[in-house]
């Protein structure tokens, strides 16, 4: 049995390498798939803004001449820099239930950060933290989410065998919607609102969202919280401009939230949407010819129980003093009113216990974790 790596070159294999994820998993009723036609934009070096402080390449593994997994190599020098690391990130991998399939898939990745000049290998990591990122070690028997990686439980017995350890875990949080907002955020939010002189400030029109300055006041909050995070690197002008023009029209006014203070300035900003999963799952990946139907009857007239806590963030000076229950006072009513039933968080730290106690009202529970691995070249 052979195993033979070719690195992606024509748009005929950049679309295999992304299909493959799909034909691996599409009998899955947990994973959900990536949309075709964001992947092509992700992938492309001149449509992807993090291509100005990254690059990477683009391997396929075949097995006898059948495909049989994938990955991408990708530095990311804006995270080197930032964090004193010369790490390759191995991202978008997948691959069959095969030792010498992974093996051969990570080695090209360990050739290739290794003829770059890098000492350590990574992931799986996407360019940024906009990507999906660690891989799944618990929760196999749960739906993904749209921003999450979904994979066999194969994957991680083949990561230790080639010798990788844990760099860091996250994990994913289940939460119930109550009948009613907590006394507890009601009461910490009207302190908090008191104390600080804050208010909350809700989008009225999608024009605020183009010909305002609020959404780049909104990014400025995300990179400056998150800045402390695990591998992340600042988010750039192009990043914020294309996320906006392609995911901010989707995103339902009501559930955005930002705190202001008296001078009308954003302290803090919670952003959620309902769930598309079973809506990217109808879809099989591709918008076109019907999967853009399900989507949008997802988004706009029949939505999930589930909604999908897309992003969370508050400004440095105002963290650790009760500002994020302002936004849950804000947001818990209005997810009841909508009809929400369960929330799901974003992959979070392990580490991160204050991020993790502010779930405590909402029943939550930890019900995915998913592991960063590494090793030295």
């Amino acid at each position: 049995m052979s195993i033979e790596i070719r690195r992606v070159t024509t748009k005929k294999e950049l679309r295999e390498f992304i299909r493959f994820n799909y034909e691996l998993y599409k009998d899955n009723p947990y994973s959900v798939p990536d949309l075709l036609e964001d992947m092509l934009s992700t992938f492309s070096k001149t449509k992807n803004p993090a291509f100005e402080f990254c690059e990477a390449d683009y391997f396929l593994a075949y097995k006898d001449g059948k495909l049989a997994g994938r990955v991408a190599a990708i530095i990311n020098h804006r995270a080197n820099n930032t964090w004193n690391t010369r790490n390759v990130r191995f991202g978008w991998i997948d691959f069959i239930d095969d030792q010498q399939v992974s093996a051969a898939l990570i080695s090209a990745v360990k050739l290739w950060g290794k003829q770059r000049g890098m000492t350590d290998i990574v992931g799986p990591l996407g360019f940024t933290d906009i990507d999906a990122e660690g891989m799944l070690i618990e929760g196999y028997d749960q739906l993904s989410t749209m921003a999450t990686i979904y994979n066999y439980p194969y994957y991680p017995r083949h990561m230790e065998a080639l010798g990788f350890e844990k760099q860091t875990d996250w994990i994913e949080m289940r939460l119930t919607v109550p009948e009613r907002l907590p006394d507890e955020y009601a009461r910490v939010a009207e302190l908090v609102k008191r104390r600080y002189n804050l208010h909350i400030r809700k989008l009225k029109s999608r024009q605020e969202i183009f010909h305002s300055d609020i959404v780049r006041k909104i990014f400025d909050i995300i990179n400056e919280a998150y800045a402390p995070l695990f591998g992340y690197s600042k988010m750039s002008n192009r990043q914020i401009e294309l996320y906006v023009k392609e995911y901010f029209p989707l995103l339902d006014l009501r559930m955005i939230t930002i705190v202001e203070d008296a001078n009308n300035e954003p302290v803090a900003v919670g952003v959620s949407m309902p769930s598309l999963s079973r809506a990217l799952q109808k879809a099989h990946g591709k918008l076109f010819p019907t999967g853009w139907y399900h989507l949008a009857r997802a988004l706009f007239v029949k939505h999930s129980p589930t909604l999908d806590l897309l992003l969370v963030g508050v400004k440095k000076e105002y963290q650790n003093k009760g500002v994020n229950a302002l936004l849950f006072a804000d947001l818990i009513p209005i997810y009841i009113k909508m009809g929400f039933k369960y929330g799901e968080t974003n992959p979070e730290l392990e580490t991160n216990e204050k991020v993790q106690a502010q779930w405590k009202y909402l029943s939550g529970r930890i019900h995915k974790r998913r592991r960063c691995y590494h090793k030295s070249l």
